[in-house]
């Protein structure tokens, strides 16, 4: 399976998943596990309605929002040094 959806979140037993790909070796971990417990969460309240790949969306719009705000790009910065 390849693409730019979630579809790098899919794991396997026998290692074959687009996520063990050597492509996506270097992939953090924790980055998985984030997005795998607001799935969790977000299937708790609303199960059945919400995929991983809008969960991913929804990060990446946050993202860029916490991004765009100048106090927050400075925080960021400084923890960069």
């Amino acid at each position: 399976m390849y693409g730019c959806d979630a579809s790098v979140l899919i794991a396997s037993d026998n290692g074959d998943a687009e996520k063990d790909a050597h492509d996506n070796i270097s992939l953090a971990g924790d980055g998985f596990d984030t997005v795998a417990k607001a799935k969790l969460a977000v299937e708790a309240q609303c199960p059945g309605l919400v995929s991983c790949a809008d969960i991913l969306a929804l990060a990446a719009r946050d993202v860029v929002v916490l991004v765009s705000q100048p106090s927050s790009l400075s925080l960021l910065l400084i923890h960069r040094k």
